[in-house]
C-alpha cells in the first residue's frame, strides 16, 4: 500500500509573485524545502530572489551569469586604467627608429 503524501499548501510549493515585477521570490523556509526547484529554476528561467522575514536576502543565479558578472567586474573603466594596469608598466621600451631616407623611385 502507498504511503500517503503530505500536501503543502499552494502558496508554499511556488515563489511568490514580486509587486509590480515579473520576478519571482522565494521565501526562505520554502527555498529550503524546495531547494532543487530553486536549483532547476536558477538554471532554466534566470535569478531566483530568496527573501528571509520579506526582506530581500540572496539571488540564486547560475554560474555562466555569475561568473560574467565577475569578470565585468575586473575589466578596466576607462582606456587610461587599462593601460595603468597592464604588465607592461614600468617596462622601458626604446622606441627610437632608424633613419631612413626612404627609396629612389623613377617617375
Amino acid at each position: 500500500m502507498p504511503k500517503p503524501t503530505k500536501r503543502q499548501p499552494k502558496t508554499a510549493s511556488s515563489p511568490e509573485k514580486r509587486r509590480g515585477n515579473t520576478r519571482q521570490a522565494w521565501q526562505l523556509q520554502t527555498a529550503k524545502a524546495r531547494f532543487s526547484e530553486v536549483f532547476r529554476r536558477a538554471r532554466t528561467e534566470g535569478p531566483q530572489l530568496i527573501t528571509r522575514q520579506g526582506t530581500d536576502g540572496v539571488v540564486m543565479i547560475p554560474v555562466e551569469q555569475f561568473e560574467q558578472l565577475v569578470h565585468r567586474s575586473r575589466q578596466p573603466t576607462s582606456l587610461v586604467q587599462f593601460f595603468r594596469a597592464s604588465p607592461l608598466v614600468g617596462l622601458e621600451l626604446d622606441f627610437e627608429r632608424d633613419q631612413d631616407a626612404g627609396r629612389d623611385v623613377e617617375l
